[in-house]
């Protein structure tokens, strides 16, 4: 589904990607882990045409997503942090999103169930607590039924039931054969979701593989003594 090239990016004179090639194919769940500042989220911007790349290509379903963006109708993305206008109420956000989609197919009412919402619905989104906000940001996430899902740091402010349900929800995506771009530091859930690892370090790709893989290459029994086996490189 997503080809990467050669991918390069600078900021000033921090170079954080450096010559990137990555293939993710379609279907299954990919986490894209690294220490801070390893180009995770500069990655994932590039994809969704966020941030312009000084070289290199991205291929999406075999095309290049240069000067183009119709692509991104096919992707549903939850950022790190969501910047919601303060004055809207819930509602009102999730019928502004819909009508900027033009989607047909939404699923909004089973996941405000889901994470519990409906108390929420008329109240406005700069009341809100930032777990909530976090529920509200997953309903506009996966209520498009798109075959791409990029997911920048989901559990954030989540608590232990949403966790769950975020879990299953992933899973049951997964399950209809769409292609979901996760990176999470949370190593645990990570292991639950995941089909794959990516892990850049200097804004290289280290490895990619499955979980099994991973372990097997750093010889440790567990993810995440193998997850620190990789990040000694960085600290020593």
């Amino acid at each position: 589904m997503i080809k990467v090239s050669g991918l390069q990016k600078k900021f000033g004179k921090n170079e954080v990607l450096k010559g990137v090639d990555l293939e993710i194919a379609s279907g299954g769940t990919f986490a894209i882990l690294g220490p801070n500042g390893s180009g995770k989220t500069t990655l994932i911007k590039c994809v969704l045409g966020m941030v312009l790349p000084d070289g290199g290509q991205i291929e999406i379903e075999g095309k290049s997503i240069r000067k183009g963006w119709k692509y991104r109708n096919e992707i549903d993305y939850l950022p790190q942090i969501a910047n919601f206008p303060a004055n809207l109420t819930v509602s009102e956000l999730i019928n502004m999103i819909k009508d900027l989609r033009r989607s047909k197919s939404t699923d909004e009412e089973h996941l405000i169930e889901l994470f519990g919402l409906e108390p929420f619905l008329k109240k406005k989104l700069g009341n809100l607590s930032g777990g909530t906000k976090q529920k509200v940001n997953l309903v506009l996430t996966f209520m498009f039924e798109s075959p791409l899902i990029i997911l920048d740091e989901p559990t954030s402010g989540l608590d232990p039931i949403s966790l769950i349900r975020l879990k299953q929800l992933i899973n049951s995506e997964k399950e209809k054969g769409k292609t979901i771009l996760i990176t999470s530091h949370i190593m645990s859930f990570v292991e639950e979701v995941a089909s794959d690892i990516v892990f850049l370090l200097e804004g290289k790709i280290y490895f990619q593989g499955s979980i099994s893989q991973l372990k097997e290459k750093t010889g440790e029994p567990d993810f995440e003594h193998a997850i620190a086996n990789l990040l000694q490189y960085t600290y020593g």
